[in-house]
């Protein structure tokens, strides 16, 4: 029996991989429509400095939303997400509880954080800036979000036509009432979201 070398195995098992991975498009060959949140493959995250020591971070799934996108006139596009307060996560049970609690972001009260756009400017071939106004824990302010486009296609599982975009913004928690411990956990929060998009039929 002929043993098979090492490279042969390496090479066979990159061929599934290879097979479904998507051919890159341009930005601009997005097709143009109104998609919804694809909330099993959104995630949020948010850091914190703890105590001048580490950075720390959370996370929130279960993302929903829309998109209203032309990519022959970007500035008119649209966009509307909100994330549930009861499913931050941080991998520390005791922390989530706190962090749900009315000592800080109070899900009881204030069940979703909420990102609406007001204007879209594109920055780059692949970027564009999200001007708009946060809404948490009862209060709303403006933010910016850097987008970057990630990919779009056909999801081979779900064969819906699916965009894909990162973002990352910051905000300053005091400003929303959320202000405990503050300086020692750091009053800036970095936001960075992984957000995929399907289209609506």
């Amino acid at each position: 029996m002929k043993s098979i070398s090492f490279a042969a195995l390496l090479l066979a098992a990159a061929i599934p991989s290879a097979a479904i991975a998507q051919t890159p498009i341009a930005p601009a060959s997005v097709q143009a429509g109104t998609y919804k949140v694809e909330t099993n493959h959104t995630l949020a995250e948010f850091t914190v400095n703890h105590f001048g020591f580490n950075d720390f971070f959370g996370v929130i799934p279960g993302a929903t939303g829309s998109l209203t996108l032309d990519p022959k006139a970007i500035g008119s596009a649209k966009l509307d997400v909100s994330l549930p307060v009861e499913r931050i996560s941080t991998t520390n049970s005791i922390l989530d509880g706190e962090l749900k609690s009315a000592d800080w972001f109070d899900a009881a009260k204030y069940p979703t954080i909420r990102f609406v756009s007001q204007q879209v400017v594109q920055t780059g071939a692949n970027s564009a800036r999200i001007s708009g106004t946060i809404t948490m824990h009862g209060v709303s302010k403006p933010m910016v979000l850097d987008a970057t486009f990630g990919g779009a296609g056909v999801n081979m599982m779900s064969k819906a036509y699916t965009i894909g975009f990162s973002a990352t913004g910051t905000l300053k928690r005091s400003e929303f009432g959320v202000s405990k411990y503050v300086p020692a956990v750091s009053d800036e929060v970095r936001i960075k979201i992984s957000v995929a998009f399907e289209k609506n039929n």
